[in-house]
């Protein structure tokens, strides 16, 4: 096809040499000629009875087409270049030719009014059939070569995987604009060149064997169907295609969150996102549904990353109704557009509010008495909170006080805070005024359980690591530093991350609250540490680029409370079992309630002075393994 498309391209430029358009206008020239002497025959004319005549007047007719068309030059006019003005030299050529015709007919003293009006027709049939022909021949070209450039358009890819979903995925490409499949890849070498759904399946074992593919199918990209096929394919097939600066597509089969089939196959561009997933994580669909249908649900931070996930997800579950808490006024709007176009029978209400304000949470409580609350209102970035510890300490401490106070006080039924790997082991304000919230609510809890404190409310501590493609996290700024050229900016070499996709802890947060984990806090699973210096240079790679040489890394040192590598949540020294296997319970010192209690209201009254010294002072009192790391706070740490 690729060929093909060259050759055409190469005939269009010239599209007829000059001497098939002299011959081209000369046949037609002298077809127009015995056409209307034929004409004459059929109605009785005598004028060719005599035979002399007839031949000196075809031979008069193609000799002196022949000499006005190169007296005039017709024959460089490239023909799909024609134009309007152009009719008039090959006007000009057929009354030349017609003239010569009428000498022919003087020196035979045949010239009368029967063959000047024949010869009228000649002129005019010669123009009109030159201009036909001409126009037809520049419809019939076009359209071809329409349909060619929209073949040419359609990307040849091959399908990774034989099983239903490629298939499927083939079959629905059929007809499609955007791409032509041309065969399955397989991983089985038994049955290469066979022919599943009449499409050829290939065993690309090496780099050769895949060269030899791509130039003989002249092929420009890969479809994957399953984000664990592309992770298990990084160091093979994915290899192969960057390297090649092949397009890798992916095309999910269905919609990550509901699991229905996607109405029209969104085939996208494959993201370091798919490189870092995991195998999918099991949860109980029925169990979760059982929890939170026809509920009303609330869920703080509800225009975050973690929080408009949670409310996609809750919306997929037929709650009765859900309250979008936030006080971002522009991602709020753009969740609930989102939420009404996808959920159109979705009962929403979007509130806009601080969890640091008491008397708007109490009317957002009081008004629509919401019994499962999902807390994912937070500050979260570790360098920003480091220069602002007194309003972390508000939103972080604080503001997850008020939101479980109202929660004791309306009697919510279940309580879901979303914590964070860094509360582990804390080196940074961050860190710890997440821990500081992990302890109050866990004391409130534990005091219900025992008695001390009236309520129902069962509370449940979901701690997680960095969320893949959340809002101003590592992989959305290395995404925009690659657009913009560069540099790639890495803070160490040698620093790791724990990595989880959004719609992956979203399912591991509601799976954690339908199990018995009431006054705990869950630990997840996640995986195996990310160098980010290597994630830096896939994800250039992935833009078909080079490190170091198209897009420079560089290094700018850890910044401010930041850690070369994140506390493992998981270990099963330092955890115990859940029912599921992606869940585990941490261990973790207890406070009595009292103490949690007084320790947040002396904290909230030195951060609302702005007291910063006094403020990380009794935070790492409290939380004694707080020990700051490339801080300006570890002046504060006991020697």
């Amino acid at each position: 096809m690729v060929r093909f498309s060259k050759s055409l391209d190469k005939y269009s430029a010239k599209f007829l040499g000059r001497p098939q358009v002299f011959l081209m206008d000369l046949f037609i020239s002298i077809v127009c000629t015995i056409g209307v002497a034929i004409v004459s025959f059929f109605l009785d004319q005598d004028i060719f009875m005599d035979r002399t005549f007839a031949l000196a007047w075809g031979l008069a007719a193609g000799l002196g087409s022949a000499l006005m068309y190169w007296l005039l030059k017709t024959y460089v006019i490239v023909i799909r270049h024609f134009s309007f003005k152009d009719t008039f030299v090959l006007g000009a050529a057929a009354l030349g030719k017609v003239l010569i015709l009428a000498l022919v007919a003087v020196l035979f003293g045949m010239l009368h009014r029967e063959l000047a009006v024949l010869m009228l027709f000649d002129m005019v049939a010669t123009v009109m059939a030159q201009c036909t022909v001409r126009l037809l021949m520049i419809y019939v070209y076009d359209n071809y070569k329409k349909q060619i450039r929209e073949l040419e358009r359609r990307d040849r890819v091959l399908i990774y995987g034989i099983d239903d979903k490629a298939v499927a995925t083939s079959s629905r490409l059929r007809g499609s604009k955007r791409f032509e499949v041309v065969g399955l890849i397989s991983k089985r070498s038994d049955i290469e060149h066979a022919m599943i759904a009449d499409q050829k399946v290939y065993h690309l074992d090496t780099q050769e064997e895949f060269e030899t593919v791509v130039n003989q199918l002249s092929l420009r990209g890969v479809i994957f169907t399953r984000e664990k096929d592309v992770a298990e394919e990084e160091d093979h097939l994915v290899r192969f295609c960057t390297d090649r600066g092949l397009k890798i597509l992916i095309a999910p089969a269905v919609d990550e969150i509901t699991g229905a089939p996607t109405p029209h196959l969104q085939v996208r561009n494959i993201k370091i996102e798919d490189l870092l997933g995991r195998e999918e994580i099991k949860i109980s669909m029925d169990a979760i549904k059982a929890d939170f249908k026809d509920k009303v649900v609330m869920v703080t931070g509800a225009a975050g990353s973690i929080g408009s996930e949670l409310c996609r997800q809750l919306a997929g579950f037929g709650v009765r109704k859900l309250l979008l808490f936030d006080n971002a006024e522009t991602p709020m709007h753009n969740l609930r557009l989102e939420l009404e176009e996808r959920f159109p029978e979705q009962a929403f209400v979007p509130i806009i509010g601080d969890v640091r304000q008491v008397p708007r949470l109490d009317f957002a409580f009081r008004t629509h008495r919401p019994q499962v609350v999902f807390h994912a209102a937070a500050y979260k970035h570790v360098p920003l909170m480091e220069e602002n510890p007194c309003e972390a300490v508000l939103v972080n401490v604080f503001g997850s006080r008020n939101v479980a106070d109202k929660c004791i006080e309306y009697e919510v039924e279940k309580m879901v805070m979303i914590s964070t790997d860094k509360a582990v082991n804390p080196t940074n304000i961050m860190g710890c005024t997440k821990r500081l919230a992990e302890i109050y609510v866990q004391s409130l809890g534990k005091a219900i359980e025992a008695g001390t404190v009236a309520g129902k409310t069962k509370f449940v501590t979901t701690r997680f690591g960095n969320v893949l493609g959340s809002n101003g996290s590592v992989i959305p700024r290395f995404r925009e530093q690659i657009e913009r050229g560069g540099p790639v900016t890495v803070t160490d070499p040698n620093i790791t991350r724990f990595f989880m996709t959004i719609p992956e802890a979203c399912r591991l947060v509601m799976e954690a609250a339908t199990l018995p984990t009431a006054n705990r806090i869950c630990v997840f699973d996640m995986g195996k540490p990310v160098k980010i210096d290597a994630l830096a240079r896939r994800m250039i790679e992935l833009a078909g680029l080079v490190p170091g040489q198209d897009i420079e890394i560089a290094y700018t040192g850890l910044r401010p409370g930041e850690k070369l590598y994140e506390e493992v949540l998981s270990n099963k020294e330092n955890t115990d079992e859940t029912s599921h296997d992606r869940i585990r319970i941490a261990r973790v010192r207890e406070y009595a309630y009292d103490d949690a209690v007084k320790a947040v209201e002396e904290l909230a009254v030195l951060s609302r002075k702005v007291d910063i010294p006094a403020t990380v002072k009794l935070m790492k009192s409290v939380v004694p393994e707080y020990v700051s790391k490339n801080s300006r706070f570890e002046e504060y740490d006991k020697k």
